[in-house]
């Protein structure tokens, strides 16, 4: 039998507010998004709260107000359009179906920026930010109230977190998403390895309990704080939910008259996704195939430190039929876009969960990932798995996927026969056993830097 939630809970809510002037959601949002209504929506009058760090500390909102907010953001997202009445979708559809010979003269980028955002969020985030400010302290969280941190925001700013020092009847939980700056600080923007290394330490130093989204996740994180000399802290594996509306069965109904295969790779413009190999390939695959060259879509904004693809997609001429950059997309139109796609490409060199292999697989799409820790870990019984420098096997595996009658696309496609995508229902019930399970008495946590007993 599934354990109630603990009385009093607190979900952390500045990661959300600050995506109240974004147009869409990333995959972090919609973890955020989806603890928050899951916290917000329980328990008796009083026992639920929204918590948002500040620089004067921490502000505590009544249950009302928050899921006010959490409401207000997800409405700006505009994330329960249609397929059918999402622009981007259907402009990226038309442009799928255009015939091979009018492919110079289409849009190769489809959407907008996630950073143009309209006034009346603008608007609305200072409307919110100033409701915040006239909020209470953590005086007002009841004795023992699990504190619930779900994403990475301000764990690099140690000091907005000492206010546990003072409260430690609190008991706080954090969600662990990756510790790729860490262990590949190549691939992220100048200092990042040491903001994140703060943001680790952090939780190390503070939490009663960690929640990862994988168990490779939960072992680096483990490893880290060990080596940190503060311990191995409690840990909840507990993957990442699968959003309905990405189950159902493939069809064409979804993506109607494509000119040519289409190949999907879904997430930020970043050098650890490996873009540049398959932007390579295509240039390749476009000299031998010419218009027959399958069609790759970049699902994603541009990223940091990607000047090299960037150069690619903006001014490799033998790219520009084949491939498309598309932005803004609802959660809608991506699943009608994975339903009628070819396959998924995952090549990534490092990944903390990689929740498009598994929304592929909930659609029916096949999927090939690199040989990574944790593409095996979620993906172990459908992908078909190749290493991210293997540039002439991605190359065949593209070309077999994208030939009439694929024997390859068949087959990933049969492994994917009775698989169960993650759900949240599951997730949360994984979550609210270890958050039944935490002890009364409060963890003991380090001291502050210098304090005394």
């Amino acid at each position: 039998m599934q354990r109630p939630m603990h009385a009093c809970l607190a979900i952390d809510l500045t990661r959300l507010i600050t995506r109240l002037r974004h147009a869409s959601p990333t995959g972090i949002d919609r973890v955020d998004l989806a603890y928050a209504r899951h916290v917000l929506s329980g328990g008796a009058p009083g026992t639920r709260f929204g918590l948002v760090s500040t620089a004067l500390g921490p502000r505590v909102l009544d249950r009302d107000t928050a899921r006010g907010i959490v409401e207000a953001v997800a409405e700006g997202w505009v994330e329960d359009v249609t397929a059918d009445a999402d622009p981007v979708f259907q402009a990226l559809a038309a442009s799928l179906a255009a015939d091979p010979a009018t492919d110079e003269r289409r849009p190769r980028r489809v959407g907008k920026s996630r950073g143009e955002g309209g006034l009346d969020r603008r608007r609305l985030q200072a409307e919110t930010a100033l409701r915040v400010l006239r909020s209470g302290g953590a005086e007002r969280l009841p004795d023992g109230t699990i504190y619930l941190h779900t994403s990475h925001l301000r764990l690099d700013r140690p000091e907005r977190f000492d206010w546990l020092y003072d409260r430690r009847d609190i008991r706080p939980v954090f969600f662990v998403h990756d510790l790729i700056p860490i262990s590949h600080p190549e691939y992220g923007r100048p200092g990042e390895a040491e903001r994140h290394a703060l943001r680790m330490e952090t939780v190390a130093r503070h939490a009663a309990h960690v929640l990862v989204n994988s168990g490779d996740v939960g072992a680096r994180f483990t490893d880290y704080a060990r080596r940190l000399g503060l311990g191995a802290k409690p840990v909840t594996v507990a993957p990442l939910g699968v959003e309905p509306v990405f189950s159902g069965s493939p069809g064409a109904a979804d993506l109607p008259g494509l000119a040519r295969p289409v190949l999907l790779v879904c997430g930020t413009i970043e050098p650890r996704k490996n873009h540049l190999l398959l932007l390579n390939l295509w240039r390749d695959l476009a000299g031998r195939m010419g218009p027959a060259t399958p069609r790759l879509v970049l699902v994603g904004r541009r990223g940091w430190e990607i000047e090299n693809v960037a150069d690619m997609l903006d001014r490799c001429p033998a790219l520009r039929p084949h491939v498309s950059e598309v932005v803004g997309l609802s959660t809608h139109g991506l699943a009608a876009l994975m339903r009628g796609a070819t396959a998924l490409l995952m090549p990534s060199f490092i990944e903390g969960y990689g929740l498009p292999v598994v929304e592929a697989a909930a659609s029916g799409l096949p999927v090939v990932a690199s040989d990574i820790p944790v593409h095996r870990e979620i993906a172990g019984r459908f992908a078909h798995f190749l290493d991210p420098l293997d540039g002439p096997g991605w190359r065949q595996a593209v070309q077999a996927l994208s030939e009439p009658g694929s024997e390859l696309r068949a087959e990933l496609a049969g492994r994917l026969a009775g698989y169960e995508p993650p759900g949240w229902s599951a997730h949360f019930a994984r979550v609210d056993a270890a958050l039944a399970d935490l002890p009364e008495a409060a963890v003991p946590m380090l001291r502050r830097t210098g304090e005394t007993t």
